[in-house]
């Protein structure tokens, strides 16, 4: 009988929690929107109070503020290729909604939010700067010593992929609706014999 009151309980509790899938899209979705407001607020305020060619330093020659519009992707390359750019972001943008909804887990849905905030980040400024719509140019403005200058989404990615990758390593992959529901009724089975 205590498996029957375990599996009361875990009801009731189910019945509160939402399911994992929608936690997962859910925090994807507000985790990216914040990412998002982050990245573009930055940006303007990088627009606003920084002049195109100087830098700020910030820590020396290692890091420092520096205001450029990037036609291009990192190290400004493919400068002339900027639709391969936005078409890649919009299916990125897409594969992070199409993950965070077929994975479960919290988890899941804080990295795959991060990286659809820096994702759509950058988006926002290709689909919405000049020179012309799908072709605009990227505001960058973070320094990184003579090697390159980035933003708040490119910081978003790359610790959003980070994430991803650690979510990975600790075995936390979480099964696709399907595999769960055939676990769930396998471990079922195993407790009625």
């Amino acid at each position: 009988m205590p498996g029957a009151v375990e599996t009361a309980d875990a009801g009731v509790a189910d019945e509160k929690a939402p399911p994992p899938t929608r936690r997962a899209v859910g925090a994807a979705l507000a985790v990216g929107a914040l990412g998002v407001a982050l990245d573009q607020g930055t940006k303007a305020l990088a627009a606003a109070r920084l002049t195109p060619g100087e830098r700020v330093p910030l820590l020396g020659d290692l890091y420092g503020l520096s205001l450029v519009h990037n036609p291009g992707a990192a190290f400004s390359l493919g400068a002339g290729s900027t639709w391969i750019f936005t078409t890649a972001g919009v299916l990125a943008s897409v594969a992070v909604v199409v993950f965070a909804v077929r994975l479960r887990g919290l988890r899941w849905g804080l990295a795959l939010g991060v990286v659809l905030g820096g994702a759509v980040g950058n988006l926002v400024d290709r689909l919405g700067n000049p020179p012309a719509i799908g072709q605009g140019h990227v505001t960058d403005f973070l320094a990184y010593g003579n090697l390159f200058v980035g933003n708040i989404a490119d910081v978003l990615v790359v610790v959003g992929v980070g994430l991803v990758c650690l979510n990975l390593l600790r075995g936390d992959k979480q099964r696709l609706p399907r595999a769960q529901s055939i676990a769930r009724r396998g471990r079922a089975e195993a407790r009625v014999r």
